[in-house]
């Protein structure tokens, strides 16, 4: 299929323009010329050896080509009940300003499409778009480089305080069967600003078979802070594959939580690089599968700099003959001292047939740090199960109230309480069918 996309490039490239400038168009073929070396993984590469991507790379994928009478009213349940924020919703890769919502924004504030900033903020994208999501790093991403046009892009100016989450949705309609779309996310958040951003992968095609290919990259200056929710609710006959690479400067602040339910196969790079002194970062991630699924997350925290902190808490929920992925790996360099990094992984199965391969890493060269890793993979607690039947809960009840008991750890860690409670309600949706 290699060839396929290569046509497909060749057919949509041309001389440079205003929407795709000459540096634009030369990141684009150099990250064609990358995939066009690499092709798609296979299980002899080590990063990808416990998640075919077969499917994926066998199917004759089409360019997806928007979509047309989508309504506010369906994408009510993807806003969280606040269409006040400023929202930006793509149908099928194409934004769509008729059902985005943006209103007045503060002084130098710019959230909008990534093609339309490719005008307005030439300069800005410029620096950074392509720049810390490298092609070397995947396959996939250098495909999202070679076919980037679409997708969020936001930038928050010095020491401004958004006050209000910016939302990008991403929706897939029935239109978009057998078609794949490569969304690109550039959030540059400067020194002294802080803001809360969310992602969400959804579809109004809960039986369709596509292919989300994403790629955010984040920049977060000196002294910021930022929120960053990522939520994938994709077919669960759909691939997805997201990737979200993230730079901090010195005394910053970036919370992070991702959750995955949908995708027939579902991976998710997070990728963050502690740039600087005093700099924070806290992962938290929830996935939950059921049936044939296959789910995968990959972590990486590059800790560059001395008296940095990081804190990573991953959880899944397995079910039916469903299958979860977790690679989470720390490299603390030997100028890194004063590190302080944790970080976990813990998985609950609740049928003889779900599988995880879980593998936490540390690498060190720094000897004044302070690093632990673990992973768990188990069932519920006998006892506890025991205690609630002892008091009258039926059995079934006690095994989705200690379920939802073990994924609500990490859901409590989402900052935003409109998006809090949304998740809340879907695990518990979710976990009403085991």
């Amino acid at each position: 299929m290699t060839e396929a996309f290569l046509q497909d490039f060749e057919a949509q490239s041309g001389t440079a323009t205003a929407e795709a400038p000459e540096w634009l168009e030369s990141i684009r073929r150099a990250a064609m010329e990358r995939f066009a070396t690499t092709g798609f993984p296979t299980s002899r590469d080590e990063e990808w050896r416990f998640t075919p991507v077969g499917p994926i790379a066998q199917n004759p994928w089409r360019p997806a080509l928007g979509s047309a009478g989508v309504s506010r009213e369906q994408l009510g349940p993807f806003v969280f009940g606040h269409p006040e924020w400023t929202t930006l919703v793509f149908l099928n890769g194409v934004f769509s300003e008729a059902l985005s919502s943006v209103g007045v924004l503060a002084p130098g504030l710019r959230v909008g499409s990534l093609s339309e900033a490719l005008t307005a903020d030439g300069a800005v994208i410029e620096a950074h778009l392509g720049r810390h999501a490298p092609t070397i790093s995947s396959p996939f991403t250098a495909l999202s480089t070679a076919f980037v046009r679409e997708g969020g892009f936001v930038h928050v100016p010095a020491n401004t305080d958004v006050a209000r989450p910016m939302h990008l949705v991403f929706v897939t309609t029935d239109e978009a069967a057998g078609s794949v779309t490569h969304p690109r996310n550039l959030i540059v958040i400067e020194p002294g600003a802080r803001a809360s951003v969310i992602e969400s992968y959804v579809t109004l095609a809960p039986a369709g078979t596509y292919w989300t290919n994403a790629v955010t990259e984040v920049v977060a200056g000196a002294n910021s802070w930022l929120e960053h929710t990522r939520i994938q609710r994709e077919s669960e006959r759909a691939y997805h594959i997201g990737s979200t690479h993230v730079d901090q400067d010195r005394d910053s602040h970036y919370r992070s939580f991702s959750m995955a339910m949908g995708g027939a196969l579902a991976r998710h790079n997070l990728h963050v690089r502690l740039n600087g002194e005093n700099v924070e970062a806290l992962m938290y991630g929830l996935y939950l599968t059921r049936g044939e699924q296959l789910v995968d997350n990959h972590t990486v925290i590059y800790h560059d700099q001395p008296n940095c902190r990081s804190w990573e808490v991953y959880k899944g929920v397995l079910d039916g003959r469903s299958r979860a992925v977790f690679n989470g790996k720390v490299f603390v360099k030997p100028e890194a001292q004063k590190t302080d990094a944790k970080q976990t992984n813990r998985n609950l199965l609740l049928s003889d047939t779900a599988k995880v391969n879980t593998k936490p890493q540390l690498e060190i060269f720094a000897d004044d740090v302070k690093c632990t890793h673990g992973a768990t993979v188990g069932r519920l607690d006998d006892v506890a199960l025991f205690y609630a039947r002892s008091r009258g809960v039926p059995a079934g009840e006690a095994q989705r109230l200690l379920t939802y008991a073990f994924a609500a750890e990490v859901i409590e860690e989402v900052a935003l309480e409109p998006v809090r409670d949304e998740l809340e309600r879907l695990v518990r949706e979710r976990l009403g069918a085991v």
